[in-house]
Order: structure tokens, then sequence, then C-alpha cells
């Protein structure tokens, strides 16, 4: 598997106490754990189970995901933006493998 990379758009500014929307999509393969191979071996479950997204260290949104998520989940929210700040975003897998990126907003 390619090792994950995380896609997300967030607008460069806002008003304060702005609700805007944030997109965001990670590439992986989000392996169920149902699947066998080419020799009847099941290949074993490799999702990203868990999402959460940040802004200024405040948790404004989080998810678990199941096997039935599709490959390369996608996510699409809003959030209040009161103040200058960043977002963190944060991926976790199966394997406690953690995907993680940062995107900044500005208050004006």
């Amino acid at each position: 598997m390619a090792t994950p990379k995380p896609r997300v758009k967030v607008p460069k500014s806002a008003s304060a106490g702005e609700i805007v929307t944030i997109k965001t999509l990670i590439s992986h393969e989000m392996e169920s754990g149902q699947r066998k191979d080419a020799d009847g071996n099941v290949i074993p479950r490799q999702i990203i189970n868990k999402f959460t997204c940040e802004f200024n260290g405040t948790k404004v949104f989080e998810c678990d995901l199941d096997p039935a998520v599709s490959a390369n989940p996608y996510f699409e929210f809003t959030a209040k933006v009161p103040e200058s700040g960043t977002f963190k975003f944060t991926w976790v897998d199966d394997n406690g493998e953690t995907y993680t990126d940062e995107q900044p907003i500005e208050v004006q």
C-alpha cells in the first residue's frame, strides 16, 4: 500500500464567528479484512478507524470509521472560527499509524 496522503481544503481567511466549510480526503486503501488474496488467504483489515479535527487545541469534529467505509475517505463539515488559528487534522489506522495535516486560517 502506498503511504496515505492527506489533502485538506480550509479557507485562508474568514470573519470572526463565521462558519466555514472544511473538506478533507486521505488516500488510503481501506482493506475491510473480508477479502481473500489469490492464494485464498484473508487479507488483514487495514482501515482508517478514527478521524479528528481540532482548532487551536479544541476538538471541533470527530468520527469513528468502520470497514464499510470506501477507500480514500472524504469528509466535509463546518466549523465556527472565533479567531485566527490552526486546524489540525488527524487520521489513525488499525496499525496505530497516525497521519496529520495542519492548515492555518486568518480571522479578519
